[in-house]
């Protein structure tokens, strides 16, 4: 009888504990997902001024600085310090957001024959190659910045020798102000920081081209 009450009194400890882990579950996969919001870039293409050249510009994949290679948010609250806004990221990662708006951009402009993105199988005697050095949003004493930096090279690849064939090597940043300290106000500003850095970067292109005589 002692054998039988004690195996009945750990049957009903098993249920009950199953009964526990069952409702847990439930109320678990019950639970919605937490759902990311995701930005890109909105801004209409800069207008450059100059007569179309008669040749063609490839623009390479950008690279991305390892701090910012992946899709995540970045801000900076105090220097020293980085951290990343939850559930809150870009469409893609800034490699790719740039290397998409700066073809468009470059193709708005028609000051080019013709300009081919990174997966193109076409050739062209000029590429744009860069990397995204930084872009976060920097939180400062006089207030809030979408900070963004690029680095480019336009190589001539018409020049036999390797040493001859960069054009040019440039380091291009821009900090706009935030109104809110924001995802969103974030992507507003990163956008306007991106028209003005592929503004320049399109001008000081077309003339490097327009001086090689070609």
């Amino acid at each position: 009888m002692m054998r039988d009450a004690t195996m009945a009194h750990w049957l009903r400890g098993l249920v009950s504990l199953g009964a526990v882990w069952l409702a847990l579950l439930s109320w678990g996969c019950g639970k919605p997902p937490v759902m990311a919001n995701k930005y890109l870039l909105e801004y209409p293409s800069p207008a450059v001024q100059g007569q179309p050249l008669p040749v063609a510009v490839t623009v390479a994949r950008f690279a991305v600085a390892q701090t910012y290679n992946s899709t995540a948010m970045v801000y900076r609250p105090n220097p020293y310090q980085s951290e990343t806004y939850n559930y809150n990221r870009w469409r893609v990662n800034p490699g790719y957001l740039v290397t998409d708006y700066l073809v468009r951009d470059f193709r708005n402009s028609r000051l080019f024959k013709a300009v081919f993105g990174p997966d193109s199988a076409n050739k062209s005697r000029y590429v744009l190659e860069g990397g995204v050095a930084e872009i976060q949003e920097v939180d400062e004493a006089d207030g809030w910045k979408a900070a963004l930096a690029l680095n480019v090279t336009l190589l001539d690849l018409s020049q036999p020798e390797i040493t001859k064939r960069v054009v040019f090597q440039r380091d291009y940043r821009a900090a706009e102000p935030l109104l809110e300290q924001t995802p969103k106000s974030l992507a507003q500003g990163m956008s306007r920081a991106m028209e003005k850095l592929s503004a320049r970067i399109i001008t000081d292109t077309y003339q490097a081209v327009r001086g090689a005589g070609k």
